[in-house]
């Protein structure tokens, strides 16, 4: 990610402040985690207070130096990652609350889509929230995170068999899958626990 220059020159000068007050200590910044207040001049007269993520504020301020850009341009100028990058155009652009208005207006996000200032904005408040739009998960992603569930599941299915042959020291088949059905906390099926009684 590309900070513009008066806000990387801001984090330098904490950087060095940090240093010069905590010795062996390292700051990492999460840029995903950023929040930042903007303020914003639509048209003469409607001043607006944006509290936005790190990447919209990234983008926003772009504006300030022409009043159009082409999506590609806008990614080269920030080096967002293609995914955080659509994200943050959706919610600047196609979301509810429309800050930049979008050519051809459709959800999806191309190189030649051209983005500029939506001076016409219609929200009567004058602190506005916008919110970063949640992307839907591809399948990989979805069984990547379920894969690393399943691992996570199966230390703690493999402990309460232990705690549970602990006390009980002998205790039939039957017996030992009601109690772990009982002490486990997620859905297991019957299988999965055999599978690991067995492994054990």
């Amino acid at each position: 990610v590309t900070l513009p220059h008066h806000l990387s020159s801001s984090l330098q000068l904490y950087e060095k402040f940090y240093d010069s007050r905590h010795t062996g200590r390292k700051l990492q910044w999460q840029p995903r985690l950023g929040q930042c207040v903007l303020k914003a001049n639509f048209r003469k007269g409607c001043q607006k207070e944006l509290k936005v993520s790190l990447f919209q504020a990234i983008v926003l301020l772009l504006f300030n130096d022409q009043p159009s850009w082409t999506a590609a341009d806008i990614m080269m100028a920030t080096k967002l990652e293609q995914k955080e990058f659509v994200r943050t155009m959706v919610s600047l652009s196609v979301a509810k609350i429309r800050v930049l208005l979008k050519t051809p207006m459709n959800k999806e996000i191309k190189d030649d889509d051209v983005f500029t200032v939506n001076t016409d904005i219609k929200e009567m408040r004058f602190r506005i929230r916008i919110s970063e739009v949640q992307m839907k998960e591809t399948e990989e992603e979805y069984k990547a995170v379920e894969e690393e569930v399943n691992q996570d599941r199966q230390y703690q299915i493999d402990a309460a068999i232990v705690r549970v042959m602990k006390t009980r020291k002998k205790l039939n088949h039957q017996l030992l899958i009601s109690e772990l059905f009982a002490q486990l906390r997620f859905p297991v099926r019957a299988a999965d626990l055999k599978k690991r009684i067995g492994s054990l």
